[in-house]
């Protein structure tokens, strides 16, 4: 993608773009551990060779599966670089208004209840006042829940927009979500501060009561066309089953805010729905806005956020103009990703809910080589990648020129492509060559692949200040229901005629393909853990030995593959700027996901595969409960519901526990030697460990995040269950 640049006749470079120092030791790294992985298999064979056992083929199942995953991880690890871009240096490149792409920003939303429309309405006015010109800015906010209760919040919020983006211009505010901006300037006493808080409090007051109420009051409308809206809302109007609303809320050369400045244009839309035709979940809607907006404003550059994203940095779209206003850029670079980062998340992120790993690190391995994939949030695309590939034609939308995007022609058109069957009456390509992909639950990732496969490239943008900031899940439950969800999406992309194993290798190149399998493989990762939670410990309650004796040279291969990869991770972890106990938390949250939404994301797949059941997509809740939010922020796992997600944890928890402690009886009374059981006893104790929130939530707790009796009780049965059936195996 090229280091610094220069252009326009100037030194000064846009962007800088180095390899990061530890790439050597990595690729040393990979070269050693590689060997004592065949040593490993080595020695698989001459067991089998010697005892040939169910036992073995598990322990070998599982190490030929860890195996796989190490092997196309390091993909990651082979060129990871670090970007730098120079926003001071733009000015040389952007020295007039024109010289600025105009940028339209999706944000997508889909239940009000479970995404508050105060939520996406801070969302929305956070990028509303970037310090971008706001005749080339325009918002389009996809409600695919068709609720009024969202139409009548970013009414309110065009009316606010109006105090709120002059004020951030004169008082050059850097966190421009209202509510973000507010909370942490609680003390901060000034009179325009305060009117400004007190015009935001009104406006939540207003709609969290419509949003309690589920009723409009007459006294909030301000003027006929707004009733004249409300009233598409009929009994026969549901949120499956309903006609295409657009409504311009703010328009430029029209609106403008309370110094007289020109306002951003601000859209809302509700793609038509039918029960009895596909809607392709939120891939389905960003493509309804790709066609909306092309027919509107038809911006070259267009920003995709989920609900909850607000902007940090009102400079983000400075940043990558640093990219695509180099003219020594490589053409083929088709978008900017930012990473997920999360606030709100506990001081040691007990859920691992920040993903450090698959966000902030692997993305700059990845960005080494073809780029990083699309995230689904955060990333800034040419409009042309939807289209074709890099060196094909990109068709222009047939929109209206130099007509205002409120007039009766430019809406019917918008209410055209917006309808639920568009796609099927053009007989059009949409979700499967043109738009996001159709097909599976993780339509980002699936998307940015087949952009890879197409031959366009992309960038990992990771400033100092993170660009975007989001929530995450504050119980377990429901973070362990978003990874399953990823996880069947995940599969469903592994196993299709676009494997990335097989395709992706073939059309981008190994690594690239490499890092694409490993994600798509990612609840793979349920096998090795599973096994490993418990096959070594239910031997070791039946007395019986699997591994290696502590004195037995082979010992030492296993001892250095375990410290070996736990330890190139916390390294990471580590030059990341991560605590050691935030690393420790990574680890148990992915045994966790192991033995719970991964196995269960499977075990979804496979059934989906069979015909007996069908995934569907759920929105992750965003509302937030107090007293989860006070033990959240203490670092206490929230259990609470009896999710069966909880049950093979709890059984795992207690089969780890009864075994090293059934291992130091039988060293205690010389039934058996330390040597013989050290490797299982060491399995034992890293899972009691790990294991220890479920033992606070069984024993010791009282309060509602407590683990459920019936789980508990479940759990118990089954570990007798399973030690009843090991004891005839061993």
């Amino acid at each position: 993608m090229g280091n610094s640049t220069e252009s326009h006749g100037s030194a000064l470079p846009l962007h800088t773009c180095v390899v990061k120092r530890r790439t050597s030791a990595n690729r040393l790294f990979a070269i050693v551990y590689s060997f004592a992985i065949l040593s490993l298999l080595y020695h698989h064979y001459k067991a089998l060779l010697h005892s040939f056992n169910m036992v073995s083929l598990l322990i070998l199942l599982a190490d030929v599966v860890l195996v796989f995953m190490w092997t196309t991880s390091q993909a990651f690890r082979m060129r990871p670089v670090e970007r730098r871009v120079f926003v001071e240096h733009l000015e040389h490149y952007a020295k007039t208004i024109s010289d600025y792409p105009r940028l339209d920003v999706f944000i997508c939303t889909a239940d009000p209840y479970k995404e508050p429309p105060m939520c996406v309405v801070n969302t929305a006015l956070s990028v509303m006042a970037y310090d971008y010109p706001t005749e080339k800015l325009s918002v389009y906010v996809s409600d695919d829940g068709g609720s009024k209760l969202t139409l009548f919040a970013f009414m309110e919020a065009a009316r606010f927009a109006a105090h709120w983006l002059p004020y951030c211009r004169k008082n050059k505010i850097v966190e421009r979500c209202p509510e973000a901006y507010f909370k942490s300037h609680l003390s901060w006493f000034d009179p325009e501060t305060d009117q400004i808080r007190m015009v935001y409090e009104n406006m939540r007051a207003r709609v969290e009561s419509v949003v309690q109420t589920g009723i409009i009051n007459l006294d909030y409308i301000s003027n006929e066309g707004e009733t004249e809206v409300f009233s598409r809302w009929t009994d026969e109007f549901t949120p499956k089953n309903h006609p295409p609303v657009v409504q311009v809320l703010l328009e430029q050369n029209k609106d403008e805010d309370v110094t007289g400045h020109m306002m951003p244009n601000l859209v809302y839309v509700s793609r038509g729905k039918s029960m009895k035709l596909p809607h392709n979940f939120k891939a389905g809607a960003l493509n309804v806005l790709l066609r909306v907006s092309g027919i509107m404003t038809n911006a070259p550059v267009i920003l995709t956020l989920d609900t909850d994203m607000y902007s940090n940095d009102p400079q983000t779209p400075l940043r990558v103009l640093c990219y695509l206003l180099d003219p020594a850029m490589d053409p083929k670079l088709g978008y900017i990703q930012f990473p997920q980062i999360y606030h709100g998340i506990n001081e040691n992120d007990i859920y691992g809910s920040q993903l450090k790993l698959e966000f902030q690190i692997e993305p700059c391995g990845v960005d080494g080589l073809v780029g990083p994939t699309y995230v689904g949030t955060g990333c800034f695309f040419r409009r042309g990648v939807f289209f074709g590939g890099p060196s094909s034609e990109t068709p222009e939308p047939n929109h209206p020129m130099n007509k205002s995007i409120n007039s009766k022609q430019v809406l019917a058109m918008a209410h055209h492509v917006a309808d639920c069957d568009f796609e099927m009456q053009t007989n059009s390509k949409w979700g499967i060559e043109i738009g996001l992909k159709y097909g599976t639950l993780v339509e980002d990732f699936y998307t940015g692949y087949l952009l890879h496969c197409k031959g366009w490239k992309s960038i990992f943008c990771n400033p100092k200040r993170p660009a975007f900031l989001g929530n995450s899940p504050i119980n377990l439950h429901s973070a362990l229901n978003q990874i399953m969800r990823w996880s069947v999406g995940l599969l469903e992309v592994a196993f299709c005629r676009y494997s990335p194993i097989a395709f992706g290798v073939k059309s981008i190149n190994l690594l690239q393909g490499l890092c694409y399998t490993h994600y798509a493989f990612w609840p793979m990762w349920t096998i090795p853990i599973t096994i490993y939670a418990f096959v070594p410990q239910l031997a070791l309650l039946n007395s019986a030995s699997i591994f290696p004796k502590a004195s037995d040279p082979w010992f030492l291969l296993y001892i250095f593959l375990f410290l070996g990869a736990y330890g190139q991770e916390c390294l990471e972890f580590m030059s990341a700027g991560e605590t050691i106990q935030r690393w420790w938390n990574n680890q148990r949250i992915w045994t966790i996901r192991g033995l719970s939404c991964f196995a269960f994301a499977l075990v979804e797949y496979l059934l989906k595969i069979i015909g007996i059941s069908t995934v569907g997509f759920s929105v992750t809740s965003k509302v937030v409960e107090e007293e989860q939010s006070k033990r959240y922020n203490k670092g206490i796992f929230e259990f609470g519901v009896a999710s069966p997600f909880f049950l093979p944890i709890t059984t795992a928890a207690l089969i780890n526990l009864a075994s090293f402690m059934w291992g130091i009886v039988q060293v205690i009374l010389k039934q058996r030697s330390f040597d013989d059981l050290f490797m299982q006893m060491l399995l034992a104790i890293f899972g009691t460990v790990n294991g220890w929130p479920v033992y606070e939530a069984i024993v010791l707790r009282t309060d509602e995040g407590k683990m459920p009796l019936n789980i508990t009780l479940m759990s118990i049965t089954l570990a007798l269950t399973l030690y009843l059936v090991s004891s005839i195996v061993f």
